[in-house]
Order: structure tokens, then sequence, then C-alpha cells
């Protein structure tokens, strides 16, 4: 699986899964978990009639990782694929194949032809979902998959809607919903508010003549003048439908007549300038006269004549209503109510008399969203073109007081991106509302990540939940199971097939789909001849939140089962199924079990453009996922996704450099190091005649402190892994694990390089070995779930090297059938992980010291000290003064508490991003007091943790200290000082002869090993190197290099060395080189050693 001195992450990964396939992984795991306990997992189910995008791919990725994890902590966990199959996506696309719009059309065509084009389209894109799932490392069972068009799921649905309806939580009725015209379908609110876009509509304002008396023709007169309500709107293809006028039973009036026309008009006070747009630059008496106020409860009940006469006959319409709804940020304070179109509309006509229960409710607009013969004048013509028209119509009569222009925020039809409109349709609801406070108190039941989306963002939208309408006017999908009488008074729901069969007498019914059940009439017990099934078919969303049910054919089948797995362990999906999937199963499993349906819930955010917007086909403003995975690997795409802010429920700009990243930052050290421990190992094998077998006894025995810190490191790691995965907070694990990458490549592989590669004895490097092994295989398995490729890379090169029995898996073929390991208390040695740390943080000043100084590494300094008033950090870092020396290059570590003796004094600078918006005006007075502050003061500031400055309290953050010299410090010219709030470090910069000729030598063995890469030849490679000097230069003087550091080359090198002439043609040449260096140049030949 791979080797050489490039690794091709794409193609290895394309190895591996040639191997899982070989080995058949996927169904072996399964099998070795059966008898344990299980774990539960719902997958939300995708439509399949497009391609996976970052979206699926982000949520893809973490259900993976936190059911590998569970699998690989012990439990049996089924992980089914769902396809979510039925509903408005499917018939869209097959509208446009077969170029029809509308029920009529598809009646015409036939229901049985039109379900068989769809259910032929419905897994176009399967083969593609399943390649691209599996090439992303995620393993999920396609065989024993679940599809919503199943008989079996379809019936468990109708068990549902069933048991719903036993509860009295089913009833029929008129609601104004979301209306699709493209696809001639309502919505439910959830989907509506997917889908929001600005657009630019009219704003007009229409003039309503108020009638006098509660009978006749005879208007309401100021003078001359008609006295006319007016009123404002955005969808002037409403107008026709007018039934009613709303105002505020509590807002003040005002009676104008307008200068310029000599009309007069009432609207509210608040809102003359909705007409009056100028009033700040004319005065109101030129434009208009006061004629008086009124509240709105005075003139609810008065009758004004209706703008067309198409609904004229209506009983108890065209008059004034007074409702709370009416607000005063927009419009005229006087609302228009069409309550066909409009929710508020209905309900205020509902509650005054304008409508009557089981009475006519006036809607001249047809499924497409076209008027009907009702409104003769738009007949034919689509609401949203008929603007115009009717505007032309209005203005003949003189109804038209002003026409504008507003641009908004309108919803439009997540499938067929048209503008949607507000629509009262037949529908079937759920009573929502009345298990409301049970959905809030089962939400609580939940552990949510982030949690802030169900204290809030759902909390709210189950707080304000309105009844469910779960009914369509659709063909495909899974029909409605109410069969009713003519007059709809005998209802009966059907909740199985077996009762279809016992309640209809037809037993050859093997498909629910409407084509094989409309046709089925279930005998009356009430005389009226027979019941027939609904038109209505289910929304798709009652469908997937269902799932839990239906994927199990509950409760016709795997009762038992599905009782111990129900509630779900887990579920994870995106942000916007707050309002979708994640509603649904809420909705559904409280109606039914009054429970929640899922205990553990990761919500992902949105997956944007690298430049914020939203990705686009048609813009291509993001790459192809295959592309990426062919690029950098699954592995790296998987890394990117889930170590970012979408894990939290935040958005996240993709960038492709991220993943290249990835790569570079965190893949390749951590291949290194297995290949570091790879060569080391083959040299002990060969040079010493000892094959490397790990452990555990051995391993056991930890002398060195790098040693028992990279474990106890690991075991802490262990423990911190096991309890956040329990609390699924992925977004705190993956930073975990790359700060661990980090030590183990970074710190443990360097400080311990020598010893690792037999510089300390046989013994020894045995030693460091088996820990880097340990290290390295616990990483392996550690890592395996988020990235499942390389630690099966890994696993494999690793396994050589496994002695069983060693607490291994009983079956180690694939990383994948090993357990995560726990953690071990007698691992943890939290005194060396301190010392450690401290290590770390001196040794990294040092390093900001060198660059600030432009001293590489290669240039050896006399002295570091490291100055702390606690003792302990100062024994700490005494403790490991052979890595620090090494690690920064210097000869000598002095540790004291003793700031003054080396002339140091604290400063400070303002934290403005933090002081600047909190101290606004006062922020210069502050600074400038903070520059007056003693070391002192600022000594009691670090103890005490606050400070009181220029009046404002500043406490721990506020503050940036600053350590340097004083001015009469004798160490300022020879020794630079670097701090980072703790600990502080003074490093002497000056070199004598000695160091330079040890940095001289140290730049020599680099271009040795630069050039001995060059070659291809690895550490092992039996060489001699030779040297000769070519040009010397006072600056570098190589001839006293070459004579006083020879061991010193050598012993880094690991090589025969040999310094002098190198004669022409020499023997075995392998390759050479000249160098310069500074000034001086040199040779460098290296040849085969002779045996």
């Amino acid at each position: 699986m791979g080797d050489g001195a490039r690794f091709d992450f794409p193609k290895e990964e394309e190895k591996i899964l040639e191997f899982w396939k070989e080995i058949d992984v996927f169904k072996t795991c399964q099998e070795l978990a059966a008898d344990r306990p299980p774990f539960s997992f719902y997958d939300g189910p995708p439509f399949a009639t497009g391609l996976p995008h970052y979206g699926h791919i982000l949520a893809g990725s973490i259900k993976d990782v936190v059911t590998r994890f569970a699998y690989q902590s012990g439990f049996s966990v089924e992980r089914r694929f769902g396809w979510d199959c039925h509903g408005l996506p499917i018939e869209y696309e097959i509208d446009k194949v077969l170029g029809i719009s509308g029920r009529e059309a598809v009646l015409k065509f036939g229901i049985d032809n039109y379900n068989a084009e769809c259910r032929k389209i419905v897994m176009r894109f399967s083969g593609e979902w399943e390649r691209i799932v599996s090439r992303l490392g995620r393993w999920i069972d396609f065989e024993n998959d679940y599809k919503t068009m199943y008989p079996s799921f379809m019936e468990s649905v109708w068990w549902v809607f069933s048991e719903l309806f036993k509860k009295d939580l089913v009833y029929r009725g008129f609601k104004v919903m979301p209306y699709s015209t493209a696809c001639a379908t309502p919505l439910s609110n959830f989907e509506a508010n997917q889908n929001y876009k600005d657009v630019n509509d009219p704003a007009v304002i229409v003039s309503f003549p108020l009638l006098a008396g509660d009978d006749g023709d005879a208007e309401v007169k100021e003078g001359e003048a008609t006295v006319s309500l007016i009123a404002w709107t955005t969808t002037p293809w409403t107008l026709p439908s007018n039934l009613a006028l709303c105002v505020h039973p509590d807002f003040t009036y005002v009676k104008v007549r307008d200068v310029k026309t000599g009309a007069v008009y009432i609207l509210l006070r608040e809102r003359l300038c909705a007409l009056y747009k100028d009033e700040k630059k004319k005065k109101a008496a030129d434009q208009y006269e006061l004629l008086g106020e009124m509240t709105g409860a005075e003139l609810k009940g008065r009758r004004y004549r209706p703008l067309f006469d198409y609904f004229r006959s209506h009983e108890g319409a065209f008059r004034v209503m007074a409702d709370g709804y009416v607000t005063k940020d927009s419009g005229t304070g006087v609302v228009h109510c069409a309550p066909a179109f409009g929710e508020d509309d209905y309900r205020v006509c509902m509650q005054g008399g304008v409508l009557r229960k089981g009475g006519d409710l006036p809607c001249p607009v047809d499924g497409s969203g076209r008027f009907t013969e009702e409104v003769p004048d738009f007949q034919g013509v689509h609401v949203k073109e008929a603007d115009k028209d009717i505007l032309i119509a209005l203005k003949k009569h003189g109804r038209v007081v002003n026409v504008g222009q507003i641009k908004h925020s309108y919803p439009f039809c997540w499938r067929s991106e048209t503008p949607l409109i507000y629509m009262a349709v037949p529908s079937w609801f759920v009573k929502v509302e009345s298990i409301k406070d049970r959905l809030l108190a089962n939400n609580e039941k939940s552990r949510w990540v982030p949690e802030a989306v169900q204290t809030a963002r759902f909390h709210n939208w189950l707080r304000d939940a309105r009844d469910w309408a779960i009914s369509r006017s659709r063909f495909w999908g899974t029909p409605i199971p109410l069969w009713v009488s003519e007059d709809m008074e005998e209802v009966v729901c059907v909740g199985s097939v077996e009762e279809l069969r016992t309640l209809s007498g037809v037993q050859d019914i093997d498909d629910l789909h409407r084509e094989h059940v409309d046709k089925i009439t279930i005998p009356s017990k009430q005389g009226k001849g027979v019941l027939r099934r609904i038109e209505e078919t289910f929304d798709c969303w009652f469908e997937s939140g269902s799932m839990p049910y239906a994927q199990k054919h509950y409760p016709f089948e795997h009762k038992e089962a599905f009782e111990r797995s129900f509630p779900a362990d887990f579920i994870a999906e995106g942000l916007d199924q707050t309002r979708g999937w994640f509603y649904t199963l809420l909705v559904i499993s409280t109606a039914l079990f009054d429970d929640a349906p899922f205990k553990n819930l990761i919500v992902n955010g949105l997956v944007l453009a690298s430049d914020g917007k939203k990705m686009s086909k048609r813009l291509k403003n993001y790459p192809p996922p295959t592309d990426v995975v062919d690029k950098y690997g699954a592995d790296a795409l998987r890394l990117y996704l889930i170590n970012s802010p979408v894990v939290r429920a935040e958005p996240l700009r993709f960038r492709e450099e991220g993943v290249r990243d990835v790569v570079k930052d965190v893949l390749l050290p951590w291949l290194n190091a297995l290949r570091f421990f790879q060569q080391n190992a083959e040299r002990l094998d060969k040079e010493d005649g000892r094959p490397l077998r790990f452990d555990p006894a051995l391993a056991a025995s930890r002398e060195n402190v790098m040693d028992r810190w990279i474990l106890s490191f690991t075991h802490s790691l262990l423990g911190f892994i096991h309890a956040e995965m329990q609390a699924y907070r992925l977004y705190t694990v993956v930073p975990r694990l790359l700060t661990y990458l980090n030590n183990l490549t970074n710190w443990y592989v360097r400080s311990n390089r020598k010893r690792l590669r037999g510089a300390d004895g046989v013994q020894e490097c045995e030693r460091a070995l088996g820990v880097m092994f340990e290290v390295l295989y616990t990483l392996c398995l550690i890592m395996s779930p988020y990235t499942p490729f390389i630690t099966e890379y890994m696993h494999q090169q690793l396994r050589p090297h496994i002695v069983r029995p060693a607490g291994f898996a009983d079956n180690v073929d694939s990383v994948h059938y090993c357990m995560v390991p726990k953690k071990r208390a007698d691992y943890v040695d939290e005194g060396v992980e301190r010392a450690v740390a401290a290590m770390q943080a001196v040794v990294e000043l040092g390093r900001v010291v060198r660059d600030r100084k432009t001293l590489p590494i290669k240039t050896p300094l006399r002295e570091l000290v490291v100055v702390h008033p606690d003792p302990q950090v100062l024994a700490d870092v005494r403790s490991l003064e052979r890595y620090v020396c090494e690690e920064m290059n210097v000869r000598q570590l002095v540790t004291t508490s003793d700031r003054a003796g080396y002339g140091i004094e604290l400063t400070c600078e303002p934290n403005s991003a933090l002081l600047g918006p909190r101290l606004g005006k006062d922020f210069g007075k502050v600074r400038k007091e903070l520059g007056k502050l003693t070391d002192v003061q600022l000594q009691e500031y670090t103890s005490a943790g606050s400070i009181e400055v220029g009046g404002h309290k500043l406490g721990e953050g506020d503050l940036n200290l600053i350590s340097k010299f004083n001015k009469d410090s004798k160490f300022a010219n020879t020794y630079d000082a670097n701090s980072n709030g703790d600990i502080l470090i003074l490093v002497n910069l000056v070199q004598d002869d000695d160091l330079k000729n040890e940095g001289t030598a140290r730049e020599v063995v680099n271009r040795v090993q630069r050039l001995r890469k060059k070659a291809g030849l690895s550490p092992l490679d039996p060489v001699v190197v030779h040297l000769q000097l070519v040009r010397d230069h006072d600056d570098v003087k190589l001839a006293t290099v070459f004579d006083t550091q020879k061991e010193y080359v050598q012993t880094s090198l690991k090589v025969d060395l040999a310094v002098g002439a190198i004669a022409d043609g020499l023997a075995d040449l392998i390759i050479a080189e000249d160098f310069e260096l500074s000034g001086a140049s040199f040779k460098v030949a290296i040849t085969t050693k002779k045996e």
C-alpha cells in the first residue's frame, strides 16, 4: 500500500478502497459487532435527483466520525442509507421532461403513466451517490437501505397517521399557505422559509369610498368630496378578491383634504408620510388640510364601495374590521383584506363574520395561479402578470391614489425558483398547537450541539408553532389513507394493508401508490354507498418525519428491535433542518409516544463559497468536491470540514487552500513521523540484528522523561476525547488532535532524534522506538474515525511490529476492527506534562528571539536565562535542561526569580481591541495614564488580576505586559528579552570564535544532508563523505572548523568521514558538489562504502 519519497494521498486512498473491498471490511465490522449493545443512528434521507454537494459531504463526515467512534467504542451500529423518493422534486423534473403542468394535464396523461415516469428517475443518481459517498470514506449500508417509496415504508407511514387520527390530532380545513403556482402545490412554512430573495414589487395606495348608513349606495361626503379610506398593498393582484378593510382599534386616524386634488382621505396619523413624502421639505399646510381625528374603533363596521363587482353579493363583506395585527411601520395603517390570500386576512374575516365556517370563500385563482371565470376581466392571466392590467382598470375608475415600487424580501419556491403566493387551500392538518407544551418539554430531553440552536432558534420555532398542513395535491407520494363519503360526513382512516383488505374485500394489494389504491372503495356503514379515498398525498416531510418507524416497518415487523433502539442515540444534519426534519421528527414522536425522537444531535452550519456567497453551479464559485478529493484526498477534506466553524452551526467559507494546508501541515508531518520510525526500526534490524516487536512490558519500563511525557500526553488525550465524544463536541476534539500531532512530530521526534537513531545505545533505541510505536499506533486508533484512509495505511505499515497477545483486537486485518483505547491512569503523569509545557514555552519564546535577531538555530548561543517567581516552574524547566539546550542550541541554561538583578521591568500597552470600544472617549486618557504605571504597580496587577487607571477598572486581558531592560541595566547590550506574560527569558547574543566554529560545522552538516537527499540516499545507506577545503575566508575559518569540529560532523552524519584533498576520478562516486559558505568554498563528495 504505497511507498516511495512522494506520497500520493488520493491514489493511496483508492488502493485502500480496493483493500476494503477485498476483505469486505464494512460487512465484517457489522458481523464482529453482532453481539454488542446497539448504538442507534438515523440517517436523514436525501433526494437522489441531484448529486452530493459540500453540505451532504459535511453532514456525512460528521455522521461517519460519530458512528465509527461508537463502533470502535464497543457498540453495534446499524448504518442504513435512506432515500427520499416522493414529492415535488421528482414531479417537477417529470413535468419538465413531459412538458406538462397542472392537475388536469396529469390526469389526462394518466396517474399510472405519470407515476411510472416518476419511478424511472427516482434513483437516477443513486450510483453516483454511492460512488462519491464511498470515495469519501463514509461507511453506510446501501444494500440494506430504505426508500420512502417502498410499500413497507409507506404502510408504516399509514400507521403513524392512523395513530394521530385516533388521538383526534387530525382535521380538515382551509388554510392560507405558501403556494407554488409553478408546481401547483402548497408548501409548508418551513419550505417557504428556505428561499427568500430581494425583489421589486409595485407599492400601490388605493381608495375605498365610505358609504353612508347600514345600506344604500350613498357615499359619505365632506363638502363636495367623497371621504375615502386609503389602503396600501404590494400585491395588486389580490385587489379583485378584496372583502374587507382592517384598522387598529387603538390607533389614531386622521381625515385630511389633499390640497392638490381636493380629495378627502382617512389614514393613520403616523403614516401621513406614506402619501406626503416631502413633508420635511414642504410645510404640511401646503400639502394637506387636517379635517379631523378618530380612533380605529370608531371606524369599525363602516361600509365602503367595493373596488370591483365580482363578489358584491357576498354577505357581510365590504366593511371595516379592527384588529391588533395592524402596525405603524408601513403602509397607511389601513389593511386591505383578501381572505383567500392572507393568513391574517382570513383570520380577521372569520372573526368579523365576513366568512363563516363551512361557507363560501371567494378564491378566483386556480391551481396554476391563473384567474378563473369568477374574475372575467382577467380570466386566464397569471396573478403575477395581472398587476399592470388591474391597476389600469382601477385608474379608469379613479381608485388609484399613488403608485410606487418597493424592494423587499419575498419567498420563492425552493424547487422552481418562482415567486410563491399565499392562498387558501383545503388541507388536512396535524394539531401541532394542541401539543405545543409537550413539544417544548420533549425538546429539553435531547442534547443539541451547539446548545444555542436548541434553546433559542428551535425553542422559538416550537413556541410559535402552528398546525401542520400535511396534505399535498400531488400524484407521486404516499396517499393519505382516508376513505370518505361524498358528503365528507363518513370518514374511515386505514392504518395498514391488512385493514384495507378487510374493509374493501380487495386482497391483491402490493403497492400503495395512487394508481393502485385510488380505485379501491370501501362499503359505507352509514348507507352512503361507497367510500372513496381522498385525492391528497402526504407532504414528503411527513414521510421523513416518520422514518424512525417506517425504515423498520414498525409496528408490523422488528417491533422489539425498534423499541430497544428508540429514541436514536444520534442524528446530524444542517441548520436548515431546524424547521424541517428535526421539527417533523419531534412533532410525530411527541404525538405518538410523548418522547423526543433522538438523544443527541449535531447541527452543522452552511458551507459557502470563498466569497461568502451561496455556492452556485451557474456562477462556478466553488471547486467540485470530486476535484478536491482527486487532488488532496478524502481525509484532507474531511479533516478540513470537521475542524471548522461549520461543526458549531456557523457558516464556513470554503477555501481549497484550506484543504491543501491540511495535507501540508497535518498529514505530511504525521506521515513523516511514521517514515522516521520505519527507517530507524529498519536500521535497528539491519545494523544491530534486533527486529523491533512491540512489547508492552518493555514499553511500560519508562525512564526517559520525554517517553513519559508523550505517553502521558497520549493518555490524557484519550481521556479528553472519550469525554468530549460522549458530549458530541467534535469541535473541541479535532483541535486537540492537531495539537497532539504537533507535539508528536515537532517535539517528541525532534527531541529524541539521536536516541531513536541509536546514539544512546541499542537498548535505549529499542525503548524509544517501542514508545514511538505505541504512540503512533494509539494515534492511528484515535484518528481512525476522523481520517479512515491514512490510519488504515499506517496500521498496515505498523502491523509487522505487533507481538500478540498484546492487548490488541483479535482481528487486526484492518484498523477499523480495533477499539479506540481507553485512558490508563498509570500512564498519566501531570507533573511531567506540566514540566514539558514550561519547556515548550521557553523554547518558543527563544525561537522568537532568534527570528527577531536573524539567528538561525544552527548558530550556537552561550546562555539562556529563564526568569519566573514560582520555584516549581523553574524546577520544571531545570529538569529538562538538556532538551532546552538542544532545542535552543545554547551552551548554558540559567534559572532565576531575580528579575531586578537583570534590570528587567514591566511596561504595558492597552489591548485596544477590547478597551477602545469599552472606554470610548476615555480611551486616550487611560492610554496616557498607563504610560505612567511603575514596575511595582504592574506586578501588583499580575498578582491581583485588576488595576484602576483613570477611573476605570482594568482586568485580565485588558493590558499587554512587556518585559524590557531598564536604562541602568548592564545586560541590555548583550541580552535580548521575551515574555509570554508568564515566563520571561533572556538570551545572551554575544558570540565568540568557539561558538562561531560550532555554528559553521552545523552549516556544513546541513549541506551534506541536502546532498544525500539529492542523491536519493537513505540514512541507512553505507557511504563515505569526503570534505575538501577549496577556499577559506576569515569570517568562517573553514580550515579551523574542519580540524576542530570533525568529530561533531562525523557523529551528526553517522558515516565515515574523510577530510582532505579529493582525488580526481574517485572510485564508487555517487555524487559530488561544491558549496559556498559566507565567502568560503568547500567540496563534498559521497562514495559507496566498501565492505
